[in-house]
């Protein structure tokens, strides 16, 4: 919650000095944990705080000795891109004793750490709250044994805890996202792609094992991410005759043309009695009634391994930067507390809450609540699970709506391709058609429209588009301003009730368009909704738009690979150029993903005397053991100074001391496969669209047609911090640089410094959304979900 203004505070202001800060990793491991422990390390010594890693997790802390070393600048560069934990994980027995915790306090107390950052599950969290409950009795019977001094017993009263969930499993309550979901994910959904191309080529069915022995969210996510057939979760067992209905679903999908089924299946997956259903009993299953060919790929531990996400990486440093803020804040009376992340902000929620809570999904489980234990979850959870089931099963005719059997909705796409456009539109039809309505797809946007290129589009025909690249039903960044006699002509001849517009920039300027031909056209007096999709997220009304993930993730990896490629070689400085238009999103998160050293955008204005501090401080940086810079430059920055002007100022100033290379990375961003992020934010927010397109059909339709002139029928729907919020358009132009394409105000930029203090620059950090303790919510107000975020 952000504070009023007048308390707004600045990170500069804030001190650390004399605090000693240790980090450590426990429990599993998980993608993203080292980009949390860099975070911490950095924020932590650029407020004068001295870092300690603690190696081996708890285990470290009770043997002491070795395993507690000071950190420094430099022992966290190039871990951003490494998979696991660098120091270490491991699961302790001995701490979970009086003996044990007592060993561990000596330790600290002998490195005069008081505060403690501890990356894990629910089980490290637990036994990190214990330990600071015990804290004072600890150093009472160290002192009474003569292991340390009387007067330590007031110097270190108190042990402060700040949590961080890294868990692949996204099995913690009160956070919408944990550390490494989503590179699970990732591995998950790669893994699922390529075993559609082999499906396909011999009609087969798949089924795939993911992790989550209590928690279904990995095979949930990925099952709406890919569009399986079938999911087995453990917090919704089927009900009794499973069985047959799944084979019943299989083999209606098969009798449609499609090659294929996907069946995924989570490792705790149980049915109502509690009985396992395992991946080979599924197998069995589709063989023996089916006769199908059928194989079984079990994932593992493949899922906890590789490079971690761009989304991860960036939730990871903003977490780690928030948990140093917390305990800079921190008091004797401060409860410990876990940063989380809600929609699209950091939060911190009291520690015990959030277990308390994750203990209750499973008391719930085990007592056969199972509509419990998904609320439990959350409402991400719950949306996920909604939305599977609306896209996966199809409802007989006579279980349709019959008073929306008339209405007649159109989806199309408008401006730049972006990936997740395919999954967006497979939703609209799907959910279109659940909702009763008949849906028509117009192919290559006002230009195909006023073209007549509209036919109907049906449940079957939006197969397999889930995970598929580019957009199939074809964009174009044609305006309808003047073509809007041609565009009511053909809404008139297919009589078109309601549109959904999906795309970016283009897309809220043809809305509006389309808002201001109401007074001459009454065709257009229907609902209409646009959805952001764009890799540049520069459109108003919304945090992020469809399709800006996997052009982020398509540029960390780049990013990752041309600095791999300096190894081993003399010190070298990268600059890449990104896409973005004048939106400088990709370069500033890209560059906060990949540990970038500067990124020039067009919103923050810069001249040569930017450039040559860079430089030097670069130069700098490279006398130190570090040897490879990163610069990413948004592509309509500066007209003046060009990716090659740069590239040629560094080249010189940096002469002796390193050289330059420069890469324009160009389309690539807008090619490939969706991310997982991107598929199911797709999914989802196309799904309560169109839920708002029928109900405003229904309140407008009057006297046998829809008429829709207000505001709020012509409406965005974005995210904005923690909620989905429909915008009427008209309202957005106010918020809208329509000379530079951009919102007047953009979320992001507050990152900027964050990426500038993790590369050693001294600046302020606006910390003016720091600092609430807020509590874990039960049940959100339907209205303001912001699950989104997967």
């Amino acid at each position: 919650m952000a504070q009023p203004e007048s308390k707004k505070i600045f990170f500069e202001n804030l001190s650390g000095a004399g605090k000693a800060i240790a980090v450590l990793t426990s429990g599993g491991d998980a993608q993203g944990m080292n980009a949390a422990v860099r975070a911490v390390v950095r924020m932590g010594l650029y407020v004068g705080a001295k870092v300690y890693f603690i190696h081996e997790g708890y285990q470290g802390m009770v043997d002491g000795g070795e395993n507690i070393v000071e950190a420094s600048w430099e022992s966290v560069s190039s871990m951003l891109q490494v998979g696991g934990t660098v120091i270490g994980s491991a699961r302790c027995k001995e701490f979970r004793s009086h003996e044990g915790r007592l060993k561990a306090a000596h330790n600290l107390v002998q490195q005069g750490i008081t505060n403690l950052c501890v990356i894990g599950g629910d089980g490290s969290l637990t036994g990190a709250n214990l330990f600071r409950e015990e804290w004072s009795g600890l150093l009472t019977e160290l002192v009474e044994q003569g292991l340390i001094e009387a007067d330590a017993v007031q110097k270190y009263s108190a042990l402060h805890i700040v949590g961080m969930v890294g868990s692949i499993d996204n099995d913690f309550c009160g956070t919408d996202m944990t550390i490494g979901t989503d590179s699970a994910l990732h591995r998950i959904i790669e893994v699922v792609d390529a075993i559609m191309t082999t499906a396909q080529s011999h009609q087969r069915t798949f089924v795939l094992e993911v992790m989550g022995r209590h928690c279904g969210y990995l095979a949930l996510v990925s099952a709406l991410a890919c569009g399986a057939d079938w999911v087995l979760i453990p917090e919704m067992p089927p009900e009794d005759g499973w069985e047959d209905k799944m084979c019943e679903k299989l083999s209606a999908t098969r009798s449609r043309g499609t090659r294929l089924n996907i069946i995924i299946v989570a490792e705790g997956a149980i049915d109502r009695h509690g009985k396992p259903i395992t991946s080979g009993i599924v197998k069995d299953l589709v063989v023996k009634c089916l006769g199908f060919d059928t194989r079984v790929t079990i994932l593992g531990h493949v899922q906890r391994g590789g490079t971690p996400s761009a989304f991860d990486r960036i939730l990871a440093s903003r977490m780690g930067v928030e948990a140093v803020l917390a305990l800079l804040e921190t008091t004797a009376n401060t409860p410990a507390c876990v940063v989380s992340l809600c929609g699209n902000q950091s939060v911190r929620l009291p520690l015990m809450e959030c277990v308390q809570m994750t203990q209750e999904v499973q008391r719930a489980m085990d007592g056969k609540r199972f509509e419990e234990a998904v609320r439990l979850r959350g409402r991400s959870f719950e949306n996920n699970l909604r939305t599977y089931k609306l896209l996966a099963h199809r409802k007989p005719e006579s279980e349709l709506p019959c008073c929306q059997h008339n209405f007649n909705v159109a989806v199309l796409n408008v401006g730049a391709p972006a990936a997740g456009m395919n999954a967006a539109v497979r939703s609209a039809v799907r959910v279109g058609i659940s909702e009763g309505h008949k849906m028509f797809a117009v192919n290559d946007g006002f230009e195909g429209f006023y073209k007549g290129q509209i036919k109907e589009i049906k449940w079957a025909d939006v197969g397999g588009w889930t995970g598929q690249g580019g957009t199939l039903l074809g964009t174009k960044r044609t305006l309808p301003g003047k073509h809007v006699d041609k565009i009511a002509e053909q809404m008139r001849m297919h009589n078109i009730n309601a549109l959904l517009i999906i795309g970016g920039f283009e897309a809220f300027e043809s809305l509006l368009q389309l808002y201001e031909a109401r007074a001459t056209h009454e065709d257009f007096c229907i609902p209409m909704c646009m959805l952001p999709a764009t890799i540049s997220n520069n459109v108003p009304g919304t945090d992020l738009s469809i399709g800006a993930d996997t052009a982020l993730n398509a540029i960390v990896e780049t990013c990752d690979r041309i600095k791999q490629s300096a190894s081993g070689t003399k010190r070298r400085v990268f600059i890449i150029e990104t896409m973005g238009g004048y939106c400088g999103y990709l370069a500033s998160v890209g560059g906060l993903a990949a540990g970038a050293d500067a990124a020039y955008i067009y919103e923050e204005p810069f001249d040569i005397r930017d450039l040559q501090a860079n430089v030097e401080h670069l130069t700098e940086k490279m006398k130190t053991s570090i040897q490879r810079g990163l610069v990413l430059r948004n592509e309509n920055c500066n007209d003046n100074y060009t990716t090659d002007f740069i590239y040629q100022l560094y080249s010189e100033e940096g002469r002796g001391v390193f050289d330059s290379r420069k890469n324009v990375l160009g389309h690539m961003q807008q090619g490939g496969a969706p991310s997982p992020f991107d598929r199911n934010f797709g999914t989802k927010i196309t799904a309560k669209a169109m839920q708002w397109v029928s109900k405003k059909l229904v309140e407008t339709y009057r006297q046998g047609r829809v008429f829709a002139n207000t505001e709020d029928s012509c409406c965005l729907l974005g995210m904005r911090r923690r909620a989905l919020v429909f915008q009427p358009v008209v309202q957005l132009k106010d918020e809208t640089d329509f000379v530079h394409r951009i919102p007047k105000e953009q979320w992001w930029l507050k990152l900027r410094p964050l990426m500038k203090i993790l590369a050693k620059y001294k600046t302020s950090y606006d910390v003016s959304d720091s600092g609430q303790l807020m509590h874990v919510v039960r049940n959100r107000p339907k209205d303001s979900d912001a699950s989104v975020a997967m």
